[in-house]
């Protein structure tokens, strides 16, 4: 399935024109490392550290952009993740070439994913966004060995007809290449049909059994009850008709499928390709339902692999199970690297070519800096909204940024921005919205700048994944900022974000409606108040709690600046409020406490017979301010008044200096910055 796409279709980054974007299955992962192995790309070394990646040498057991940034692109595990990334990934493609931001008329998204793997919601999820908007630059490999790890996929039925009706029903381009050419000359001879039927009638818990008990079942079970069938395949003795090959093992028919898939227009392609599980693996492995604990193959299997594969390995060697190159000057390898020299360069590789971005200067955020004042009071939802549309109408800054909203933006107010910069859609607006006669009207184009995924979340994560991997995958960044339901973000699609982090994406997540009280009349469901609890299991996100607006300016701002000035693999979460109050002047030098997670908002207004610190963060900082009166009026309590804007970041950095000192007992201590706080303020500074 891959050396037919390696030597003839895939695109590197290297040539002419456009790139191919590759989702490779995620248990593929050894197979990739073999082949980069024969390029040169890869040591003995390195190949010993399979699953050993912690001290940098070794392999990662899947794709993981974060462990080997040099060679993967996008992670695939999580089955599911795959297919939906790339569905939005060659959506995303058209959508920066219909804006002007990057030629991707040519790019191809290939994604490969296992027929097991349909059965993940979010693999098959999306199939109709592709069709609806006509996705030709897109091709599904399926690889159908009718297999899980503990039976088969379908053992009652038939999954590729299955998956076939569903993507015919998508919309899709359905290619099948389920026999290999041995089969050719029985197909030409059934004259009946009878031939046909059989593979028809078949279930696909008998073709896995066929697989594993050889030749003269086959010729019994599926040729026998037939006498028209039995003389077909008379002159074939048992072996022969074991050799029969799928068509997944053709590289010949895979050719014609791939070659196909890419001249379709119109529509996505998927190609279902019939496979055996372990192929060339041995008995003890192929087409059988092991475990992930085997690891090794005896003695015999290794001597049958040798054989099938004809690799010139003696014996004696076989116990210690050798890697084989054939040498850089053999006809294999130069074969290999002149194809992949021809179309653009060796894959998988990822690279990060370094884009000078003007950011907006400090001016636009001085508004935010300055209180609104009693007859204002916003909220801060509303505060982001506007600097949103500030930050939009920078040129040509502007023009980079990708906003991702899934069918709510009415609800956080930001159906202003759609007549001013157009919903993105491929095929403009055909039709004349209920509301076109009103200044806020609902608003789609060819052109737009708006992603309004619908109700999708994953969906809308996705594009977000697209978006804030652009920088490396086509060295054209842009800055992706999400708005949802808080409550409907890290709890509903937290694979996609941590494979988002995993793909070294950068970008906004902005969760909305946040907080434990926002919504109590929705029920449980809408009242988030752990979200950024789990967010601070994904080491490269950055989640803020701000309380203000000049709060949320600073953080956006020096946002920006990390990701797309140092170009730090980081991304934010900054959850949203739709309480309405004045807000405040900036305080002078509060910079610092807030992208540390704490600063001192409000002294005590007197001392008083004790002493107190009072944290809060969002809208819940109001209160606090409430109870720092009645401490001090009714109990003789002063207490300062602290805005926490990140519990995450205060915790990471006292973690990071709790280990520099246990790593550094003979030099002096390193106090981490909130003790530093509280220490200050004992002394009263």
């Amino acid at each position: 399935l891959y050396e037919v796409g390696f030597n003839h279709f895939f695109r590197g980054r290297d040539g002419e024109g456009s790139q191919d974007f590759v989702y490779y299955q995620g248990h593929a992962a050894p197979g990739i490392y073999a082949r980069a192995f024969l390029e040169g790309r890869l040591t003995e070394v390195q190949l010993d550290g399979f699953r050993r990646e912690s001290d940098g040498a070794g392999l990662s057991s899947y794709p993981h952009p974060r462990l080997m940034p040099e060679f993967w692109e996008f992670p695939t595990v999580s089955m599911g993740i795959g297919p939906l990334n790339a569905i939005y990934q060659a959506r995303f493609l058209r959508y920066l070439h219909a804006r002007g931001i990057a030629d991707t008329s040519q790019s191809r998204v290939w994604c490969y994913m296992g027929d097991g793997e349909s059965d993940e919601p979010e693999s098959l999820g999306a199939l109709s966004l592709a069709s609806r908007e006509g996705l030709d630059n897109l091709i599904f490999v399926v690889n159908c060995n009718l297999q899980r790890l503990d039976g088969p996929v379908r053992g009652n039925g038939k999954i590729i007809q299955e998956l076939e009706s569903i993507f015919r029903g998508s919309g899709w381009n359905v290619l099948k290449v389920i026999w290999g050419r041995e089969w050719d000359e029985l197909l030409a001879r059934d004259v009946d049909g009878i031939l046909v039927q059989k593979m028809m009638d078949t279930l696909d818990g008998d073709y896995q059994r066929y697989t594993t008990e050889g030749g003269e079942v086959i010729r019994k079970e599926f040729f026998g009850p037939d006498q028209r069938l039995t003389e077909m395949v008379s002159h074939l003795d048992d072996a022969e008709l074991e050799r029969l090959r799928m068509g997944g093992h053709d590289y010949r028919k895979l050719y014609s499928a791939y070659k196909s898939a890419t001249e379709n227009e119109g529509t996505p392609t998927v190609i279902l390709a019939r496979t055996v599980k372990g192929w060339t693996l041995g008995e003890g492995f192929e087409a059988r339902n092991m475990t992930h604990q085997m690891k090794k193959l005896s003695d015999e299997e290794l001597r049958v692999f040798r054989d099938r594969l004809q690799l010139p390995i003696p014996d004696e060697d076989l116990k210690d199970a050798p890697y084989y190159h054939p040498g850089e000057n053999s006809p294999e390898i130069e074969y290999m690297m002149e194809r992949r020299r021809a179309l653009g360069g060796l894959i998988p590789r990822r690279g990060v070519t370094p884009v000078d971005l003007d950011l907006p200067s400090a001016d636009i955020y001085a508004d935010f800096r300055k209180g609104t004042g009693p007859k204002v009071p916003v909220s801060t939802t509303m505060a982001f909204v506007r600097m949103l549309r500030t930050l939009l109408k920078q040129e040509p800054f502007g023009d980079r940024i990708v906003p991702i909203i899934p069918d709510e933006a009415r609800t956080f107010g930001m159906e202003s921005l759609f007549r001013e910069f157009k919903i993105y859609a491929a095929n403009g607006q055909q039709y004349k919205p209920v509301d076109h006669d009103v200044l806020l009207s609902y608003t789609e184009g060819k052109d737009g700048q708006l992603l309004e995924e619908g109700i999708t979340e994953a969906g809308a994560m996705a594009s977000f994944t697209a978006s804030g991997t652009s920088y490396s995958t086509l060295d054209e960044p842009t800055i992706p900022f999400f708005i949802f339901y808080s409550m409907f973000g890290f709890q509903r699609v937290g694979d996609l974000i941590w494979a988002f982090g995993d793909s070294r994406g950068r970008g906004f997540l902005m969760g909305a409606t946040y907080g434990r009280t926002t919504l109590n009349g929705e029920g449980l469901q809408h009242q988030d108040g752990h979200s950024l609890l789990v967010s601070s299991t994904v080491p490269n996100c950055l989640a803020y709690d701000p309380a203000f607006h000049y709060e949320i300016a600073t953080i956006v701002e020096e946002g920006l600046r990390r990701m797309y000035d140092e170009n730090e693999d980081v991304f934010y979460y900054i959850t949203l409020y739709n309480e309405n109050f004045e807000m405040p002047d900036q305080p002078e030098g509060v910079k610092d406490g807030i992208l540390k997670g704490l600063y001192r908002y409000q002294a005590a207004p007197r001392d008083g017979r004790y002493r107190a610190h009072l944290l809060g963060s969002g809208s819940i900082l109001w209160q606090a301010l409430r109870a720092q009166e009645i401490l001090l009026d009714e109990y003789d309590v002063a207490a300062d008044v602290w805005s926490a804007t990140s519990y995450s970041e205060l915790r990471r950095e006292a973690l990071d200096c709790e280990r520099w000192n246990r790593l550094h007992p003979t030099e002096d201590e390193r106090i981490p910055y909130v003790t530093e706080c509280f220490g200050h303020a004992k002394e009263g500074t």
